[in-house]
């Protein structure tokens, strides 16, 4: 087995397999949830060997290809018989025969091999630490996470059958929503879209100052619509867009920091917002749509900062426009096939507004593209539906390997309750701060996206600290109502338990340290009672979910952050710069990563009306370019530290929490620094001329 064309044939007939039996049970058919999540697992564990083999993707055929395929056979044979054998399990009183527990533990171990091979280690150690936890070492601990021995069998069976487990909800997800919009890009992309992005891209912002970075931005926020990958964004856009950024005159290390900083962005740009949004959904059972149409101008602001950036830079570095041939006009590049790309994206959308199921919707936008690309060039035809589908197939082998594992280690979390003792533990270390708690959290999502894909990431960080930050939310709205003397009567009675006198307290402003005192001395079975009482049920739901979206955001920084972070280190090796230099170059420009999910916990981003929203949003803005300039040093030329300074001061006054008279401080201030520095420079250059 020499040749490995054998595995790309293989790959294609595989794959397109296992999309068309996808395609079937999430559009027409019907199929149990845990039958179609091992079917799911089984059709990815049979590819993900030839993809990801023994010796390396570079390695020769022979005996290591022999165990690859015997491996992916196992595997899949493994999870399709436990699923099968389920009724006979619950017939014998949840006991296992022999021939069960052979291939339950064959699952297990297949399952932590593949993921190995496709994530690395941290996931597979993960996965043994909580398994062992569980069932020997978590008896030898004392204290809070003591936990009482479980049988063998009762940890096999939990595994395979709980909701939680390796066929539980996560796979569900992956199944599902996940693998049709990976499906969905994967023909969006076969049809000419990825190269339609570009060329709108270049044509819309090729002529501004600094079009070629600006081109990255737009390039990377247009292409995380289509594939919501960001490693993929990098290779796929970097490739185009670094190039024209060093012959416009960026330097290489700024480019390469944009593209990886641009691709980050692909992540959080509605719709798809990779896997993330799914897993969100499911986890706080928030509608899909509301997540995406809360996420769009978060979104804007953090490519609008990427942005800024660029601007900056290019009035610094002297960068040119693109020249006339490397900018094609927006109508040829519209006229050249290019609407039929918007149709099937701008279908999606709308069915899901219309309340269609993602995955269901998914499914006749890509109907949409193929019907379409036949009003394009690049026509669709019976090979290239094939092609199409098992390149959709390949590109989840990773990411379906990965959710469908790492139900293993939330079955445990969930299984012992350690999620509520971390939760515990950050309040315990934050003192009921939310800013501690916000800082904790992208330190522990750092650590974690070192060794794991962002997805992975934020599922951890989400079972273990959402809670936390919930609470922590949700409790400050408390004691403000405290605070303004707006306690609701009927939550008053639950203080009568505790302390009696609160209640005549509860009816008139007080101080915020005793409104703390008063929160401290609720037991926490009576905490979930007064957040109910006090609060409406959609407030409790938006913070929710701006606890989720603040990790969701967070779990990003991996991607740009040294000393690992895929995203610079792949835009590093296009541009042919040092990677760590590079990926301190896009961490700096990815500074929105950590400033917007501050406006998610302090402000009304996410949950005011429209026009908060957008007042909001509009201080933002301008705070947020306020603070790119401090941050690069320059406005329209170089500025002094004390300058430097007094900009930080006035973005960070526009971003400060619902206080409008310190947003106006902060709007004025950069006004009179702007007007100063502009008239400074035209008084420098009148002088210059008077002395010519």
């Amino acid at each position: 087995m020499a040749d490995n064309g054998w595995q790309e044939k293989s790959l294609l007939i595989i794959g397109a397999g296992v999309a068309l039996v996808h395609i079937y049970f999430n559009t027409i058919g019907i199929l149990p949830g845990l039958w179609r999540n091992a079917v799911h697992f089984a059709g990815f564990a049979l590819m993900c060997p030839l993809l990801y083999p023994l010796g390396g993707r570079d390695r020769p055929g022979g005996i290591t290809a022999w165990l690859d395929i015997g491996l992916g056979i196992l595997a899949a044979f493994s999870a399709v018989y436990m699923v099968a054998m389920e009724d006979a399990i619950y017939d014998r009183g949840v006991r296992m025969v022999l021939s069960e527990w052979v291939f339950g533990g064959v699952l297990i171990l297949a399952a932590i091999e593949l993921t190995r091979r496709t994530t690395g280690m941290i996931i597979p150690a993960l996965i043994i630490l909580g398994l062992t936890y569980v069932g020997w070492w978590g008896s030898l601990l004392d204290g809070i996470f003591e936990f009482k021995s479980m049988n063998p069998e009762t940890i096999l069976f939990r595994s395979i059958y709980g909701d939680d487990g390796i066929f539980g909800n996560i796979a569900s997800i992956s199944s599902t929503f996940v693998f049709m919009f990976i499906l969905f890009g994967a023909f969006l992309l076969k049809s000419g879209a990825g190269d339609f992005v570009i060329d709108l891209a270049r044509s819309a912002a090729g002529r501004l100052p600094g079009g070629p970075g600006l081109v990255a931005v737009f390039a990377s926020g247009l292409t995380g619509t289509i594939s919501g990958s960001a490693i993929a964004n990098t290779a796929s856009t970097g490739v185009i867009t670094i190039p024209l950024m060093k012959k416009a005159g960026f330097p290489a290390r700024f480019a390469a920091g944009v593209e990886a900083a641009a691709s980050t962005g692909g992540q959080i740009m509605p719709p798809i917002m990779g896997a993330g949004a799914f897993v969100m959904a499911s986890y706080t059972q928030i509608p899909y749509t509301t997540i995406i149409a809360v996420s769009v101008l978060p979104a804007i602001l953090y490519f609008a900062t990427v942005a800024f950036f660029v601007i900056l830079e290019a009035r610094r570095s002297g960068v040119t426009a693109l020249d006339a041939g490397d900018t094609p006009k927006t109508l040829a590049v519209l006229r050249q096939g290019g609407l039929p790309f918007l149709i099937p994206i701008a279908l999606l959308i709308g069915m899901l507004i219309a309340g269609f199921t993602p995955s269901y919707a998914a499914g006749l936008s890509i109907v949409a593209v193929v019907v379409f690309s036949w009003f394009t060039p690049n026509k669709i035809g019976p090979r290239g539906i094939v092609e199409a589908l098992a390149l959709g197939a390949r590109n989840m082998v990773m990411t379906a390997i990965l959710l469908c594992s790492v139900g293993l280690v939330v079955n445990v979390i969930a299984t012992t309750g350690v999620g509520n003792t971390f939760s515990l533990m950050i309040n315990n270390w934050a003192g009921d701060s939310l800013m501690i708690a916000f800082i904790l959290i992208a330190l522990a999502s750092l650590i974690l996206g070192m060794g794991l894909p962002v997805t992975a990431s934020y599922i951890v960080l989400g079972t273990l600290s959402a809670p936390a930050l919930y609470n922590l939310i949700v409790d400050g709205q408390i004691i403000q109502a405290m605070v303004d003397g707006s306690f609701p009567d009927q939550a008053k009675a639950l203080f009568m338990i505790v302390k009696p006198e609160a209640v005549e307290m509860l009816g008139r402003p007080m101080a915020e340290s005793t409104a703390r005192e008063l929160m401290a001395l609720l037991p926490m079975e009576l905490q979930a009672s007064v957040r109910e009482s006090v609060l409406p049920g959609p407030t409790l739901t938006y913070a929710l979910l701006s606890a989720h979206m603040i990790i969701f955001w967070l779990s990003q920084d991996s991607n740009v952050t040294p000393p690992v972070c895929l995203c610079g280190f792949t835009a590093a090796a296009i541009a042919k710069t040092p990677p760590m230099a590079t990926g301190l170059a896009s961490w700096k420009i990815a500074k929105g990563l950590y400033i917007v999910p501050l406006l998610f916990a302090y402000t009304a981003i996410l949950s005011g009306s429209l026009m908060v929203k957008m007042e909001i949003f509009a201080f933002a803005l301008v705070g947020l370019f306020a603070l790119a300039c401090g941050l690069q040093g320059f406005m329209i030329s170089g500025i002094s530290v004390l300058t430097r300074a007094l900009l930080m001061t006035a973005g960070t006054a526009m971003l400060w929490p619902e206080l409008i008279w310190v947003h106006l401080a902060g709007l004025v201030l950069f006004i009179v620094i702007w007007t100063g520095h502009v008239t400074a420079l035209k008084k420098a250059g009148e002088n210059q001329v008077s002395q010519t």
